[in-house]
């Protein structure tokens, strides 16, 4: 069965991975990665490279990034990935039994809408999900109208698919994908992440990422000013920053990091972790301040709170370590100040169902036949 696989950035990337590892193991599967977006960037890490060094073939390489953050640079990277696809389907289209592609991404839409004339048989993961902060919003819902299979994480997202495409077919209920990293891959030391990065995680430690409100895209610097604000007083912790994604604003939030944040010796600014790394950093972190997904799918599975800020995932389902808070600057403070005064975080994961590969592929394979 031959599988493509549309990744564009390091966060789709990480949740596909113990997917792509099991079919590389599986000589059922043919599996071909069809990399675009800021894998390619050198000036978000040149993620490719990552791909690359777990030993998955890159055979097609798409370049069709816009370096630039208004809303007109992101409507023409969508014309551009577009465009550069519709191309790449009219040579590939015939050439996979199913094309999986991830999540809500613009890039992600773009490059899933250029395949409906070609009939591309996609596989969906992620979709029924809502993030009422960002405009992510509209393009999951799309995303989940083009394809033909669907992979979602609880059954309210499901029932929600299911509305989207107004049918039930072949809408699955897996769990969130990512947390089958836990049981296959093998986390780094403290020692081995300090070799790596020169950031010692024995500290106590806030892992902070930050990524734009798409929808409310004006006040993003001022969102920024006021969480690099609540970090430069909190002089007991390390700070540990991954940087924004390329999203409408995305360079308001690295210029405030770097000219609030790049003066003080314990805060670090990583611009790709990688899986293994990032997951390392939720692990010996003291909690998690922002507003990423992996903070309302992820954490709940390492024990850790989230202070979960503004509206970007607001309507996504949440477990009891989730810690909802404004922008505010007392606000955020006040929740902190919760964190440090309460037992650990011991919340079931709302988002784990166990063996969501294992299912995933059973479930590939009984359409191959």
């Amino acid at each position: 069965m031959k599988i493509g696989v549309l990744t564009s950035s390091r966060a789709d990337f990480g949740i596909y991975l113990p997917l792509l590892k099991a079919m590389q193991r599986d000589s059922f599967f043919q599996l071909e990665i069809i990399a675009f977006g800021t894998h390619l960037s050198h000036f978000h890490g040149f993620t490719l490279a990552h791909i690359e060094r777990e030993g998955l073939n890159v055979p097609f390489k798409i370049e069709s990034l816009i370096l630039g953050d208004s809303e007109e640079a992101v409507a023409t990277a969508m014309a551009v990935t577009s465009m550069k696809f519709s191309s790449f389907w009219a040579a590939h289209a015939k050439d996979f039994d199913f094309v999986l592609c991830l999540g809500d991404r613009y890039e992600m839409y773009s490059a899933v809408l250029a395949g409906v004339p070609f009939r591309v048989p996609f596989a969906h993961f992620h979709g029924g999900e809502k993030t009422l902060g960002a405009i992510d919003n509209i393009f999951r819902h799309a995303i989940s109208l083009c394809a033909k299979l669907h992979f979602v994480a609880t059954d309210e997202y499901a029932e929600r698919v299911k509305r989207i495409i107004d049918g039930s077919n072949h809408v699955y209920t897996v769990g969130a994908l990512s947390l089958d990293n836990l049981s296959t891959l093998d986390l780094f030391s403290p020692q081995e992440f300090y070799q790596q990065w020169n950031i010692d995680l024995t500290k106590p430690s806030i892992l902070v990422t930050l990524h734009p409100e798409t929808i409310a895209v004006k006040k993003n610097e001022e969102y920024a000013e006021n969480v690099a604000a609540v970090l430069n007083t909190l002089t007991e912790y390390q700070v540990i920053v991954t940087m924004p994604n390329s999203d409408t604003a995305g360079m308001v939030i690295r210029k405030v990091w770097d000219e609030v944040l790049s003066r003080d010796p314990r805060i670090f600014r990583i611009e790709n972790f990688g899986t293994k790394g990032y997951f390392t950093c939720i692990k010996y972190c003291s909690f998690l301040l922002g507003n990423t997904s992996s903070g309302i799918i992820e954490a709940a599975s390492f024990g850790k709170y989230v202070i979960n800020l503004g509206r970007r995932q607001e309507g996504r389902t949440k477990s009891e370590n989730v810690i909802d808070s404004s922008f505010d600057v007392a606000s955020i403070k006040a929740a902190i100040k919760r964190i440090e005064t309460s037992p650990a975080s011991s919340t079931d994961n709302v988002y784990w169902k166990g063996g969501a590969v294992n299912r995933i592929l059973n479930i590939l394979k009984e359409q191959h036949q």
